[in-house]
Order: C-alpha cells, then sequence, then structure tokens
C-alpha cells in the first residue's frame, strides 16, 4: 500500500468525510456551534475555519492517504482557534502550548500504525515553526454512554501512546501534554547515536582505502617496485 501524508487545505479537507468536515466542536462556542448546525451550515462553517487559519497561521493539520484514498487526519493549531475548549473542566490550555484538537483513523485502516504517522508529522511540523515548547489536548476517558461532542475527542489512551502525559488530571476530559524538549532530547540523542555509527565506520573505510592505495603492481603496499633477485624478490622473465 503506498501512503502519502499532505498538508490540510481546503482541497484535501474535501476529501474528508462529511461527518468530519461538519465536526466543529472545538473550532466554535457551544451557542454558535448550535446556531449553526441548526441552520445546516456546519460543513461551510469548517471550510470557512480552516481558511481563516490558514490565511493567518499557515497548515492546520495533516491528512494521509492511503493508496490516494484519504485513511486519517489530524487537526491542530494555537489554542486560541479553538474557542469550544472553553466548556471543557480542565480548560484553558498553557500558553507555551499549540493545541492538539482532534485527529481519526478511519475505519478499514486500523492496526497500520497511521495514527503514529499523524502524530509524527504534526510534531515535525511544529518542531520546524519553533514557536511553541509543548503540544496539549484534552482528552477522554472512553465510557459505553459517549455523547456527540465526544466524537471530536481522543482518547486518553491514545495519547499516552504516543507520548502524552496527564498535565490536568479529571475524571472524564484530563489536559494531557508533551513536551516538546522532550522530543527535542530524543531526536538529538538519535542524531547523536546515528553520528558515532558513521563516525566509527568511516574510520574503517578510510583506512582501507588507503591500504589499498598503497598496493603495488605484485602485492607491494609500500608503492616501491618489486626486489629483484639481489634480494630475494621476484624478477620477471627478459624479454625475448
Amino acid at each position: 500500500m503506498a501512503r502519502r501524508v499532505a498538508r490540510l487545505t481546503l482541497d484535501t479537507l474535501a476529501d474528508l468525510p462529511e461527518d468530519v468536515r461538519g465536526c466543529l466542536g472545538w473550532e466554535l462556542d457551544p451557542v454558535r456551534r448550535a446556531q449553526v448546525e441548526r441552520a445546516g451550515a456546519a460543513v461551510e462553517e469548517k471550510e470557512a475555519w480552516v481558511s481563516r487559519v490558514l490565511l493567518e497561521w499557515g497548515s492546520c493539520g495533516r491528512v494521509v492517504y492511503v493508496d490516494d484514498e484519504p485513511a486519517g487526519f489530524v487537526l491542530y493549531a494555537p489554542p486560541a482557534y479553538f474557542p469550544g475548549t472553553a466548556s471543557y473542566p480542565t480548560a484553558p490550555l498553557s500558553e507555551d502550548a499549540v493545541q492538539l484538537a482532534t485527529a481519526q483513523v478511519f475505519e478499514g485502516y486500523d492496526g497500520a500504525g497511521l495514527g503514529r504517522l499523524l502524530m509524527q508529522e504534526m510534531v515535525k511540523d511544529l518542531l520546524q515553526r519553533g514557536d511553541f515548547r509543548a503540544i496539549e489536548a484534552i482528552g477522554v476517558h472512553r465510557a459505553p454512554e459517549l455523547t456527540l461532542t465526544d466524537d471530536c475527542v481522543l482518547p486518553v489512551a491514545f495519547l499516552q501512546r504516543v507520548g502524552f502525559k496527564t498535565q490536568r488530571a479529571h475524571l472524564r476530559y484530563p489536559r494531557m501534554r508533551m513536551d516538546m524538549k522532550s522530543v527535542l532530547t530524543w531526536r538529538e540523542e538519535m542524531e547523536a547515536a546515528l553520528a558515532r555509527l558513521l563516525g566509527a565506520v568511516r574510520p574503517r573505510r578510510a583506512a582501507a582505502a588507503q591500504r589499498l592505495g598503497r598496493l603495488g603492481r605484485f602485492g607491494r603496499f609500500d608503492g616501491r617496485p618489486p626486489a629483484g633477485p639481489a634480494s630475494g624478490g621476484f624478477s620477471p622473465p627478459p624479454a625475448s
């Protein structure tokens, strides 16, 4: 299966299922969201929200495709773009954090590591931007009775698996956090380990190349012609 990851834009948003394009649990406060949903304008409101964030902040998510079919997405932005967060008991988020709002791997693509891939793509994007010290998210402890808004909230178990830790505990909606410093430390350790590995391999290759460069025509390594009979070496036969 061929996988690729694309930035979330109006074009890639259009590839997502309608229930995803109409989910406004984070983008609007509860009163405004109810008004939009009654008017049947949720999809249009989501498009307007994405357009505004693209203009003001840049791409606010990623979409993963498998064989050119959308298989999942992740949505993130500074907390100011998610007024719906204020309705959760563990709000507000920290000022130094970007907010991971939601993510989803679609049915039929479970177990392929796409959720972790989306998290890695988000972290890579935020490291390149360099504006935030952490990523925070409101998680939910899943229960049999799920509300509609819970469909847009990431399970705590998933957040913990990809490296988030509890920042503010709650029986239902804890606030989770991943420090970018820990991600940077992990990346630096990996780069240092790779550098040590390459450093150990390259000297051996260089030494081998140097020895081969000194190899003479008849097996000598000092670059001099082979010894004659007086020194007990090999002497080629005289030309006839």
